[in-house]
């Protein structure tokens, strides 16, 4: 049994990752008009990965991983429809694409009992955590690492992270919570002065919301849209250091973030020093009603 990976191009193809969820598959372009499986080829793209799939077998491991050093999923190989004649595009027709794209399949069963229990998130996995070799082709043998390493990287909550890729959340969460400060936590208020709730400090680093509480102290929100890091909660610190400086007002800190509800040793640690930095997770929640 052997552990391949696979690239899902959802920056090229956007919604590409549920397409495969949904079809139980995994897939390449290079469209059968303009490439054979059999005889020779000048692309060489096309030769590293025509190679790599007529020597997949049934039962072995293929690995989905994402753009930004993220995997999406583990399936065990159960066919292949890569042959000329079963070219299936998962990318419609068009005058780009002639043939459409992404349509030389090959079916899996998805092992939905390894990593996080939602298809809206991923897994993050750490910079340079596989090598050069295997990073950059479409598909490839993965011999860096056995798949029980890998499974014990997807199954940590920490490295847990939203799909999405161009929602842009913290913008939109910045704007909430100046808005409605309260949901955030019971007495807080915006700052009077709009001009101050993004306030530049001297450095030039920008406050994401600066909120007041009820005994009229500030309150400092930094918004991140996957988990924290330690970076992240001296960030915070350090802008509620130089706000201390510049105002003359001892500020809190509060966090917020999007990533797993199990936060990291080190971050846990980071955030206890003084003065100490609150963390909270968010939820995005849209509901849609059709109208009477």
């Amino acid at each position: 049994m052997n552990l391949w990976k696979i690239n899902c191009e959802e920056n090229k193809f956007p919604g590409m990752w549920q397409r495969w969820f949904k079809h139980q598959c995994v897939a390449v372009g290079w469209p059968p008009d303009w490439f054979c499986l059999e005889g020779h080829t000048k692309d060489y793209g096309w030769s590293r990965a025509r190679n790599a799939m007529q020597r997949i077998q049934t039962d072995d491991v293929l690995v989905v991983t994402l753009p930004k050093n993220r995997i999406a999923r583990i399936g065990y190989v159960t066919r292949k429809e890569i042959r000329d004649n079963e070219w299936k595009e998962l990318v419609p027709r068009s005058r780009e694409h002639p043939a459409g794209q992404i349509g030389r399949r090959i079916l899996v069963r998805w092992d939905l009992t390894i990593g996080p229990d939602s298809r809206d998130q991923v897994v993050r996995i750490p910079d340079k955590y596989l090598s050069n070799g295997e990073q950059r082709p479409t598909l490839c043998l993965i011999q860096s690492h056995k798949l029980e390493q890998l499974k014990e990287v997807m199954n940590d909550p920490v490295n847990w992270v939203n799909l999405d890729s161009n929602f842009a959340y913290e913008r939109a969460l910045q704007e909430y919570i100046a808005a409605y400060p309260h949901h955030l936590e019971d007495g807080l208020l915006p700052h009077p002065d709009i001009k101050i709730r993004e306030k530049v400090l001297k450095d030039r680093s920008r406050l994401d919301v600066l909120l007041i509480d009820p005994d009229d102290s500030p309150v400092i929100v930094e918004c991140k849209r996957d988990a924290p890091a330690t970076l992240h909660v001296s960030q915070l610190r350090n802008y509620m250091h130089r706000l201390q400086s510049e105002t003359g007002r001892k500020p809190r800190g509060i966090l917020v973030h999007n990533g797993a509800r199990k936060l990291s040793e080190k971050v846990r640690k980071e955030a206890a020093k003084r003065p100490r930095i609150e963390i909270v997770r968010y939820a995005l929640n849209v509901n849609f009603d059709r109208c009477a």
